[in-house]
């Protein structure tokens, strides 16, 4: 059980890291101050927090993948508000958009469920 929810939280990651690359890189967003920044720095932290959740066996990783979900998932719905984010107005009409809400809420249901489950594991072991 463990190990599908890894891999679920590792998916959820590299698919919002995904969308915030392909938005950054071919949609135009890497030219929004601040926005388009902080789209790549997504893209980044998704992969190297993916890696991570993969390769380490610890609550901390998916700790900050949680985190990761949350914040990004969070970000996107203040976008949706009439003030926006930074000057970004998002409306949920795309795919991209549908895409990011759905890896970035898995990062954080199978995420909390991993955890639920590693702690489990280690109370059985002591």
């Amino acid at each position: 059980m463990a190990w599908a929810l890894r891999v679920l939280v590792v998916l959820g990651l590299l698919g919002s890291a995904w969308v915030h690359y392909h938005l950054w890189s071919r949609e135009g967003f890497a030219d929004i101050p601040t926005v388009g920044p902080l789209f790549l720095v997504n893209a980044v932290a998704g992969v190297v927090i993916a890696v991570a959740v993969l390769l380490w066996r610890h609550w901390l990783p998916v700790l900050a993948a949680i985190g990761f979900g949350a914040a990004t998932l969070g970000a996107y719905l203040v976008s949706l508000t009439p003030n926006g984010l930074l000057g970004v107005h998002e409306e949920f009409r795309t795919a991209a958009e549908v895409w990011g809400v759905v890896t970035e809420a898995g990062c954080v249901v199978f995420g909390l469920a991993l955890l639920a489950v590693q702690r489990r594991a280690g109370a059985r072991r002591t």
